[in-house]
């Protein structure tokens, strides 16, 4: 039953992506930081967004436009580091991003469980920083322009894009022997986690990346507005005033950290849209998906 569980959760993703797109390993030699443990993998579709579980398999699925202008963005499903929203804050994106000519990355990493991690903590990260790498090596033959490689995410996946854009000095996974750089070239956060200080952090967040005891340290480490520096890449962010789910002090802190390191950054505050409005902000006639267009075409 668990194969057949699996195998169901792999058609229904592929159903999703559609005809211009390939899912892919993202590692070839075996996934890093792993124990060995059964693929409990799985999905579910409600409301019209498809949710894919205990991820421990990490793959990239790319979406080719069909007229390239060398900018890639890689995509991260937010869903609190228990669950993806694999459509609604991936492949549907993806397939926006196509028609600027963007060619866009789906990234499903790795989600944190003792149980198939040795470190669920560094996993997320590790993956993000291979994708980097991957796409960074294979630009050419994928019409993409090794220099302007993005990275993208939602809510908890706004985390981990946060993270990769703060950590690319740390070498995740030491035992890679790839020295390409892992610096995305911008990084565009919506709705995203940042903070794991408890003012304002989301706490299924934090907890289910590190622990309900994680070390100060790790907090740190973790908290992507403690992180900026001036090498930290150009960043754009949106979120709504009313979110409860992660507080807008996330995004604030975030941006106020690019201003003081003179990162360059833009930063779209709705009064209202809660949490998950995903491409569209029902509250309002303003297009952030336009905003973001516009930054990107200045980048």
């Amino acid at each position: 039953m668990k194969n057949l569980v699996i195998i169901m959760a792999a058609f229904i993703v592929t159903k999703v992506v559609g005809q211009n797109s390939t899912e892919f390993p993202l590692y070839k030699n075996g996934v890093p930081n792993s124990i060995a443990a059964p693929n409990k993998e799985n999905s579910t579709s409600r409301d019209n967004v498809i949710r894919i579980a205990k991820v421990s398999v990490p793959s990239l699925t790319i979406f080719k436009p069909a007229k390239p202008n060398g900018k890639a963005v890689i995509i991260c499903p937010g869903g609190g580091y228990s669950i993806l929203a694999f459509n609604k804050e991936g492949t549907n994106v993806a397939e926006e991003f196509n028609k600027w000519g963007v060619t866009a990355f789906v990234l499903k990493y790795r989600l944190p469980d003792d149980s198939t991690m040795i470190d669920k903590s560094i996993a997320p990260l590790q993956d993000a920083q291979q994708a980097i790498r991957l796409i960074r090596n294979n630009a050419k033959q994928w019409g993409v322009n090794a220099n302007q490689i993005g990275i993208m995410g939602f809510s908890a996946g706004g985390h981990l894009a946060s993270t990769a854009a703060t950590h690319f000095d740390f070498k995740a996974d030491p035992s890679n022997s790839d020295t390409t750089s892992t610096r995305p070239d911008f990084a565009i956060l919506i709705y995203p986690v940042i903070s794991f200080d408890s003012s304002i952090y989301n706490k299924g967040s934090k907890d289910n990346l590190v622990g309900v005891r994680a070390s100060a340290k790790k907090v740190n480490f973790f908290s992507s507005e403690l992180q900026v520096t001036h090498n930290t890449p150009p960043s754009f962010l949106v979120h709504a005033g009313d979110d409860n789910g992660v507080l807008v002090e996330n995004s604030i802190r975030y941006y106020q950290a690019c201003i003081k390191n003179k990162v360059l950054a833009e930063m779209h505050l709705y009064p209202k849209g809660g949490h998950g409005f995903g491409m569209n902000n029902k509250t309002t006639d303003d297009n952030w998906l336009e905003r973001l267009h516009n930054w990107m075409n200045r980048l």
